[in-house]
């Protein structure tokens, strides 16, 4: 864990706001998910969004995208509302990547195959197509399963091939819904060095959203809780799993980072 701790950011007083949300609120029928929901993001910056089921944290994630749009509010990428431009555009004008809870490749391609098809969405040079399809291959080791469908790789395999599509945008910002779910503990360990060299060594800011709270915290720069579409609590690791109300609503008294 020590090699995860040693590359988190410890101070953000240098760096520039890249994403802002500003009074967002959503609901779905008579549900109100999300609340008058204010978020600055700053650039590089792991954030981490936990909270109960229902409490509006995978909703975030999709405004953000484009896949769901706020009742009210803006939200900010570079000072410039996106709001109201379409997900196939946002995704690319602003160098969003989107790692979806569930899915994400096309099932009965190959692994190789998922990768030149997202990067002849992206690429329009051919050299250049084969080019990053190399790199990413190379930076990942799919050199074993580039011929496997995507329905037959192991879960951290299929993680890796999802991210390693997003990449190949150049993104800016990474959205993660749920990445953890349903893995192995060494899976687990190797997708957190992942992220975190996301950051370290591309620069991308990312956010996250986990219910295995111990593992988002360990390789987040700062979360916040959320419950009934409200911050309840934000900070560094240490600070959040000690604040009283965050404690009531999802930690309990017994958590702790050990």
């Amino acid at each position: 864990m020590g090699i995860i701790k040693s590359f988190k950011i410890k101070n953000f007083k240098d760096k520039q706001t890249i994403i802002e949300l500003k009074n967002i609120s959503k609901s779905f029928g008579m549900r109100r998910v999300l609340d008058n929901i204010n978020i600055n993001i700053n650039e590089g910056e792991i954030l981490g969004i936990l909270g109960p089921n229902g409490a509006g944290k995978s909703t975030i994630l999709k405004t953000i995208i484009g896949i769901e749009d706020p009742d009210f509010g803006e939200i900010l990428i570079n000072d410039q509302d996106i709001s109201k431009i379409p997900i196939y555009l946002r995704s690319g004008k602003f160098k969003l990547g989107y790692i979806p809870q569930r899915g994400g490749a096309i099932m009965d391609l190959t692994l190789r195959d998922n990768l030149q098809m997202v990067s002849e969405i992206h690429l329009k040079d051919k050299e250049e197509i084969n080019a990053k399809v190399t790199n990413l291959i190379s930076q990942f080791n799919f050199e074993d399963v580039l011929s496997v469908k995507a329905k037959n790789l192991s879960g951290g395999q299929f993680k890796r091939c999802v991210i390693a599509m997003a990449l190949i945008n150049d993104p800016k910002i990474m959205l993660l819904d749920e990445i953890f779910s349903a893995l192995d503990l060494k899976t687990i360990y190797m997708l957190k060095q992942l992220i975190i060299n996301l950051r370290s060594y591309r620069g991308i800011t990312c956010i996250m959203v986990d219910h295995l709270a111990r593992d988002l915290l360990e390789c987040a720069d700062r979360s916040l809780i959320l419950s009934d579409g409200k911050i309840v609590a934000e900070g560094k690791s240490e600070e959040i799993i000690n604040n009283k109300l965050a404690k009531e609503v999802y930690f309990g008294s017994e958590f702790n980072l050990k």
